[in-house]
């Protein structure tokens, strides 16, 4: 194993641990969530809290999910799946999406339910003190998911993340419906509850469609193929470009060209080369996997894509 690729195993040991550790930290999150609203909403009978606490039930198993199953994205490569297991992250983080938009779609159900139902729920300051321990529970969980993934940059976390940011805002509709109901406005709460679960919806929607540009191989921004053909281009025996391809394989680029170089180089000298360019764009960031053919120059092959 080159020095180079020693780094990169050390990396993903490192980012598994911390994605573990996270994931973990947002399955208890809600879970402390789930105990403190289910039994507040059962107590005194309020559907708001009783409907964030469902709906913090859904993201209990996307959390679980991610754990068990997004971490093995960071697993070595085997017989089995010869490039890797980063695909699995984005299908987890699409998962997670998945049931954003369900559990939004339930709760504008049960908002427009909440507005023609006349609703039972008893004022109590208990409920108001579990809503902003449940707000407390989700920022705090929001910034540590968000600050850790800076590093390990997971879709999986970051779907994680903006459920948290999600979780903060139903909870806040929430306490303005109870707030609501002890001034005796009571249709309140469905009114804000119905406002936050679109946004919810939309939310969810932003993470799936992110997540599957990931798993149908995507290409990249302008910007990000400017500058792999950047990096092969300044390479000093490298006269030209072409059949560039830059692609998303899971939530790694993929990068595929023909080289072209002069044409009496030895095969040492050209894989040389070769090596050099590749170890050159696998030191840069979100670059999974390279693969390069040399071509002599001024041959006229049929090129797409020169310069």
């Amino acid at each position: 194993m080159t020095e180079q690729a020693s780094d990169r195993a050390r990396l993903d040991v490192t980012d598994r641990h911390r994605f573990t550790r996270v994931s973990l930290a947002n399955v208890l999150g809600n879970l402390a969530k789930i105990i403190v609203e289910g039994v507040a909403g059962i107590m005194f009978g309020s559907l708001a809290l009783l409907a964030d606490a469902a709906h913090s039930l859904g993201d209990l198993i996307a959390s679980i999910v991610v754990l068990f199953w997004g971490r093995t994205a960071y697993e070595a490569p085997d017989e089995s799946h010869p490039h890797g297991h980063h695909r699995i992250e984005p299908l987890a983080a699409l998962f997670v999406g998945s049931v954003i938009v369900l559990l939004g779609t339930i709760l504008l159900v049960e908002s427009i339910q909440g507005l023609l139902d006349e609703p039972l729920v008893e004022y109590s300051p208990w409920l108001v003190g579990a809503l902003l321990f449940a707000i407390a529970d989700m920022a705090i969980l929001y910034w540590y998911t968000t600050t850790v993934n800076q590093s390990v940059n997971s879709p999986a976390l970051n779907a994680l993340a903006i459920d948290c940011l999600n979780d903060i805002l139903t909870s806040t509709a929430a306490l303005i419906g109870i707030i609501g109901v002890f001034f005796g406005y009571l249709s309140l709460d469905a009114a804000a509850g119905g406002l936050v679960s679109l946004l919810v919806i939309y939310q969810g929607v932003e993470i799936g469609r992110e997540n599957i540009g990931y798993l149908i191989g995507a290409a990249p921004s302008a910007e990000q193929r400017g500058r792999v053909r950047d990096s092969l281009t300044d390479h000093p025996a490298v006269s030209g470009v072409h059949d560039l391809a830059v692609f998303y394989d899971g939530t790694k680029l993929e990068i595929e060209a023909h080289i072209e170089v002069d044409g009496d180089l030895t095969l040492i000298e050209a894989h040389d080369i070769e090596t050099e360019l590749v170890e050159r764009l696998l030191a840069m960031d979100d670059i999974g996997d390279v693969h390069l053919h040399l071509d002599p120059a001024g041959i006229g092959e049929w090129k797409e894509d020169t310069s």
